[in-house]
Formats: structure tokens, sequence, C-alpha cells
């Protein structure tokens, strides 16, 4: 029942989106998917044009990305992403029919050089090498898929059409023509930092906590512990404010990298880098 009622869900949001796209080939002469043909664990109904180009606009594809797309149908995501944007993409598809008529419709394309379309299960694939990944799944494929997601590269970019990540709460939405979802995978941050060569004193202590992208918590300097203020992290990169021992805010960047970070401080009393490790 519930999977009846996410299917007619999914078809709404997809005829409404659909209706406003060109005509859309549905297969070749070798092989001619049905709309709504039963998957693995969803059905097939493909992401309209504008939605497609939607949603690597937000993700800001480009050259340098490797695109996965999960569930990739007849490969419209992946050859969208190199022809429109450049980049290289491959798609997870499992259904054998439908991966070879992805491989054929890229090299109608012209890019089949950029394009492969596999079939294989996205549950055993490795994809950690994507620097986006996009999917069209239902919310409990969504949240399976979470973990393997949020240990992929701080900053890699994730795109859902239609379908949520439960508590992980997204970056940016997309509304029209149809709903879209938006992350950026963040680093793990939480936990104890200590900051050398930082301000005018010999170091610092940072305590940050964390849930998904957000971050709170604390900073100890010249003995005085108080509060990060603004804090925002995006991929690996967090920047906050906290107010220095004479008084004055400031705002600082931090990159993370396993359990090192390197920083910067700007501004008109002080310009100087500086380190740290986990504690």
């Amino acid at each position: 029942m519930l999977k009846k009622l996410f299917f007619l869900l999914a078809l709404f949001a997809f005829s409404n989106a659909f209706c406003q796209q060109p005509s859309y080939d549905l297969g070749d002469d070798k092989y001619k998917p049905s709309m709504g043909q039963s998957g693995k664990d969803v059905i097939w109904i493909p992401t309209g044009n504008e939605l497609v180009s939607k949603m690597l606009k937000i993700a800001k594809v480009g050259p340098s990305d490797l695109l996965y797309d999960l569930g990739a149908g007849d490969g419209k995501i992946a050859i969208a992403a190199a022809k429109e944007f450049g980049a290289r993409a491959v798609g997870i598809e499992y259904n054998s029919d439908m991966a070879a008529l992805g491989q054929r419709n890229a090299e109608r394309a012209g890019v089949a050089d950029k394009v492969k379309i596999i079939q294989g299960d996205i549950f055993k694939e490795d994809f950690s090498k994507a620097t986006v990944v996009t999917l069209y799944l239902l919310p409990e494929l969504n949240y399976q898929l979470r973990p393997t997601l949020l240990k992929m590269k701080p900053g890699t970019r994730v795109v859902s059409h239609a379908f949520d990540m439960a508590d992980w709460r997204p970056d940016g939405e997309i509304d029209n023509p149809a709903k879209g979802y938006f992350w950026i995978v963040p680093a793990n941050v939480s936990g104890e930092w200590v900051l050398n060569n930082f301000d005018s004193q010999s170091g610092a202590i940072l305590n940050l906590s964390q849930k998904f992208q957000y971050v709170g918590g604390s900073i100890t300097l010249g003995g005085k512990n108080q509060p990060i203020l603004n804090a925002e992290l995006k991929g690996d990169r967090l920047e906050f404010s906290y107010i220095d021992t004479m008084n004055t805010l400031r705002t600082i960047r931090l990159t993370f990298n396993e359990s090192k970070v390197r920083g910067d401080e700007n501004s008109v009393y002080m310009n100087r880098e500086f380190f740290g490790f986990r504690r």
C-alpha cells in the first residue's frame, strides 16, 4: 500500500513536470520502456527536462565534475550533465535493457566519450569518486543510501528529485516545475580541536558539536571560554565568528582534512594563517 501511494505521488509529480516538456524519446528499435514499468525497487518515470537542468544548475555541475546518477533509466541526466555542462558522468541502472538503451542514447547525443551507463545495483556499485550524485528514488531508498552519501568526500553535491533525506535537511530546494532537494556532504568536524599560531595567544581550543551541516560549540582563548557565533559549514569549510581578547568581533575560516585543520583570519588588526589538529 505504501509503495502504491509513493507511486501515485511520483506519477502526479511527473505529470505536472513532464507535460510542460517537449516530446521525449521513449526508446529505440531495440528497446522501448513503458512509463511506470517496475524496476528492482522503484518504477520508471523519467525526470522532466526543465527539472534536470535545474538539478544540475543547483549543484553547479561543470567540466571538472564526475557525476553519478543512481537509477539512471535511459541515461537522460547523465547525458545532460555531459552535453549541457561538460561533466563526465556514470549512470547506474539495474535493468540491463534500460542500461543498454542509455548507452545508445549517449552515443546518439554525441557524448559517449563522457558518459557511461552501466548495469548494476546502486547499493553494491562503488560511486565514492563522484563529485555530484543525482537520484530519483523513494524516501526509504534515500534513507538507506544516506549513510553512504555522508561518508563521501566533504563537498560532494547531492540532488534528489521529489524526495528528501528525512532529518538531514537540504542546503537548497527546487520548487518548480517539480520538487527537488540539494545537499552538500559535510565534513566530520565534531570534537575538540587544538589551534596553533592563533590570535595573539599561543593557541586556542575549539570544541564543536554537529548534526549534519549544522554546527555549534565554543572556543577557549586566553583562558576564556565563549560560544562561537554564526557557524556555517559547507563541505570541509567552516566559518564562524568570536570575540577576541581585545573585545573585537572576528571571523575565521577553517578547512578540515581528516584529523587536521588549517585556517585564516583577516582583519585590519590581523592577517595570518594558523593550523591545528583534532585532540
